[in-house]
C-alpha cells in the first residue's frame, strides 16, 4: 500500500488556525505523516456540480473535492444522515425521522463520489472512509472493478442490533458495511453491537477470529480508538503563543475556578443536563457561588435541522435562568458561548480550567476529553470529568466517570474535582497521559492500516452479501 486515500463526507479547513479539533485535526494528521489524498464534498451547493472534482495541494498531501447540489445537500446529508442514521446510532429513536426520497438520495451521492474517485486511485492506494455519511460508497467501488484494499471506520457508536433494526433500510446497510475488507469501530462493544446486527440480519457466520463469513467473502471486524495528536497538542499547548492566551483568560478569571466544557451544538452531547448539574452544584453549597464559573462552548452544528435549532433555544433559556436567578453584578455562572473556537485559544482554556467537564449523553470517543488531558500544566494539573457513555471512557480510566443523566452524580463529581489534592490530581493526569502518549492518531492510522493490508491479503470473493 503506497498512499493512503481517505474518504470523508466533508474536506473542511485543514489549518489548525480555523479547525476546533475533532475528525479533521485527527486526519490531517495522519495524511501528512503518511502522504496521500484526501476526497470528499467541498462544503459549497451549487445548481449543477460538475463530475470531475478539483485537485488542490495540501503540503503532503493533495485535496479532491466535488459540489453538491442543493436537492443532494437536502435529502443525503440534512435528512438521511443527520436526521436519520444519527439519530440511531446515538440510540434517539424518538428523533428518527426515515424518508424514501432521502435515502435514494443518499445511495445516489456515494454513486456519484464513487465515480469521481475512481479516476483519481492508483495502484498500490489503500482507501479509508470516514463515517456514516457514506457507507454504501465502498459497494459502489467494487462495482466498478476497483480492488484496492478498502476499509471503513465507523467514529459514532454503533447502537444494540434491535435499535439499528429500526431503521427501514438497516439490512441493505449492513450488506454494504460487510462490502469492506476491514470495517473499524472504537469500542468492542460497538464492534460487538455491528456483529450481533450482522449475523442476524444478513445470516453470515461468526469465524474464530471474529470476522463475520458469508461464503467465501468475510469482513473483518476490528476495535480502534481514535487518538490525537498527542506529541503536537502538548508542545502547542506549551508554547509562548499559549502562555500568552492563558496570562489574558487568568487575569479575566478573579481568582476564580473555572469549569470548561467544550462541544458541538447537539442533543448528544448532554449540555442541558450537564447545566443542570452545575446550578445544583451552586444551590446546594452555595460558598462555592461567585467563586467557579462553566465556561461552555458550543460550536453551531446543523443549524438548518430543527432539532439542532430546538437545542440551541432550549440552552440560551436554561443558561439565561440560571444566570438571573444566581448571577452578581460582577459574576455570571455560565459563560455560554455559541460559536467555534480554533485549537490555539481551546488549548488556552483547557490549561486554566480546574475541570474538564465532558459529559455527552452517547459518543463515539470523543477528542476533546482527551485534549484536555494533554494540555495540562503537568505540575497542577486539572481534573477530567467523563461521561461512562463516551468511547474515550474505555481509556481514560483515571478520569472521574459519571452517569450524565444522573444529575446528583455529575455535581457531587464537580465537587469531589474541585477539592481534589494535587498529588491525586498529578497522579491520576500521569497515567492517562501515558496512555495517550502511546495511543496516538499515528498510532491508530498505523494499526488500522497494518490490520487492513493483512485482510486484504487473504483470498476473499468480490462480492458483498445481498440483503435479505
Amino acid at each position: 500500500m503506497e498512499r493512503l486515500v481517505i474518504v470523508s463526507n466533508r474536506v473542511p479547513s485543514l489549518s489548525l488556525e480555523t479547525s476546533a479539533g475533532g475528525l479533521a485535526v485527527a486526519l490531517k494528521a495522519s495524511l501528512e505523516e503518511s502522504g496521500g489524498l484526501w476526497f470528499g464534498w467541498s462544503g459549497t451547493i451549487t445548481e449543477r456540480p460538475g463530475p470531475q472534482p478539483r485537485l488542490d495541494q495540501c503540503g503532503a498531501f493533495s485535496l479532491a473535492t466535488l459540489d453538491l447540489s442543493d436537492e443532494e445537500f437536502h435529502g443525503y446529508y440534512e435528512e438521511f444522515s443527520n436526521r436519520t442514521l444519527w439519530p440511531v446510532f446515538h440510540g434517539r429513536l424518538d428523533l428518527l425521522r426515515p424518508d424514501r426520497k432521502a435515502y435514494q438520495i443518499y445511495r445516489k451521492v456515494s454513486f456519484r463520489f464513487a465515480h469521481a474517485l475512481s479516476s483519481l486511485l492508483q495502484t498500490g492506494d489503500a482507501i479509508w472512509i470516514q463515517d456514516y455519511h457514506l457507507v454504501p460508497l465502498g459497494k459502489e467501488l467494487r462495482s466498478l472493478g476497483k480492488m484496492a484494499p478498502l476499509g471503513f471506520f465507523l467514529h459514532v457508536p454503533f447502537p444494540q442490533a434491535e435499535t439499528f433494526a429500526a431503521l427501514p433500510y438497516h439490512r441493505e446497510l449492513l450488506s454494504d458495511f460487510c462490502a469492506y475488507d476491514l470495517v473499524g469501530f472504537q469500542t468492542s462493544a460497538c464492534a460487538e453491537n455491528f456483529r450481533e446486527a450482522a449475523l442476524r440480519y444478513l445470516g453470515g457466520s461468526l469465524r474464530n477470529d471474529g470476522d463475520i463469513a458469508f461464503g467465501t467473502h468475510s469482513v473483518r471486524v476490528g476495535v480502534f480508538p481514535v487518538g490525537i495528536d498527542t506529541k503536537a497538542f502538548r508542545e502547542m499547548a506549551g508554547s509562548s503563543d499559549v502562555q500568552r492566551r492563558t496570562q489574558r483568560l487568568r487575569a479575566c478569571m478573579h481568582e476564580r475556578d473555572w469549569i470548561c466544557g467544550v462541544d458541538r451544538l447537539d442533543y448528544t452531547k448532554g449540555l442541558a443536563e450537564r447545566f443542570r448539574a452545575f446550578e445544583m452544584v451552586l444551590d446546594e453549597t452555595p460558598a462555592l457561588q461567585e467563586n467557579i464559573s462553566l465556561i461552555q462552548i458550543a460550536a453551531p452544528s446543523r443549524e438548518s435541522v430543527l432539532e439542532y435549532r430546538d437545542m440551541r433555544s432550549q440552552l440560551e433559556s436554561l443558561s439565561g435562568r440560571i444566570n438571573g436567578r444566581l448571577g452578581t453584578f460582577d459574576w455570571a455562572p455560565i459563560r455560554y458561548l455559541n460559536k467555534a473556537f480554533n485549537q490555539a485559544q481551546l488549548a488556552a482554556l483547557y490549561r486554566v480550567s480546574r475541570i474538564g467537564l465532558v459529559t455527552p449523553l452517547r459518543d463515539g470517543m470523543n477528542l476533546v476529553a482527551k485534549e484536555y488531558v494533554a494540555a495540562q500544566d503537568p505540575e497542577d494539573p486539572g481534573v477530567l470529568i467523563l461521561s461512562r457513555f463516551a468511547g474515550a471512557a474505555q481509556e481514560l480510566t483515571n478520569a472521574l466517570l459519571v452517569n450524565p443523566f444522573d444529575t446528583s452524580a455529575v455535581a457531587a463529581a464537580i465537587r469531589e474535582a474541585l477539592r481534589m489534592p494535587l498529588m491525586d490530581r498529578q497522579m491520576r493526569w500521569r497515567q492517562m497521559m501515558n496512555h495517550l502518549e502511546t495511543n496516538d492518531v499515528h498510532a491508530w492510522r498505523r494499526e488500522f492500516l497494518k490490520a487492513l493490508k493483512a485482510t486484504s491479503n487473504r483470498a476473499r470473493d468480490d462480492s458483498s452479501p445481498r440483503a435479505a
